[in-house]
């Protein structure tokens, strides 16, 4: 098995913290993004190559890494909600991040931005006042929500110390060494 993507992918440390909790055996190949451009039909990472199997997104490499394991991804109505949630407001956030970086569209140019703006300013904030793990372990959904908000501290996306309860579930996770070994890097 082999995953391709980026240390600082959000949605590749997830995979990557799935791999090291079930300690299954995958290669991890670095790729950027005109490496990914060429691997993978979607044109992004992750990436992951299992045989004659290739997925393209890390849900569905979640959904085959836990079904290898012979564990349960997303059993709970409130997780997969919580992830979904995570997922839209990391979208948009991914989204704003990569049209300023290479376009120099931020949403102060663009009346769609501004719309996506306000996405990630008022999912945040529900986010925050969902009822969050106080302990290890964390659910699959705050897995991913510990990685996007690392992500944006990394990136300085948003002030994370702004979501409280969201800061304090990265804290925790950042007590987990699997989620610690998988942190972003350049």
């Amino acid at each position: 098995m082999k995953l391709y993507g980026s240390y600082t992918s959000p949605f590749v440390r997830h995979c990557r913290i799935a791999l090291l909790q079930t300690e299954l055996k995958c290669q991890f190949i670095e790729t950027d993004a005109n490496q990914s451009a060429t691997l993978s039909p979607t044109k992004k990472v992750p990436l992951l190559v299992d045989s004659d199997l290739e997925l393209t997104d890390s849900t569905s490499i979640l959904t085959h890494i836990y079904e290898l394991a012979g564990e349960d991804f997303l059993s709970d109505l409130d997780d997969i909600e919580l992830y979904h949630m995570t997922n839209t407001v990391l979208d948009a956030c991914v989204n704003l991040f990569m049209l300023a970086k290479f376009d120099g569209i931020t949403p102060e140019k663009s009346i769609y931005l501004t719309r996506q703006k306000e996405r990630i300013n008022s999912g945040l904030t529900a986010i925050n006042n969902k009822v969050l793990s106080k302990e290890l372990p964390l659910t699959d959904a705050e897995i991913r929500l510990a990685s996007f908000a690392d992500w944006a501290k990394f990136r300085n996306i948003f002030p994370v110390a702004d979501y409280p309860n969201i800061e304090k579930l990265l804290n925790l996770a950042n007590t987990n060494p699997k989620f610690v070994a998988t942190a972003p890097k350049e």
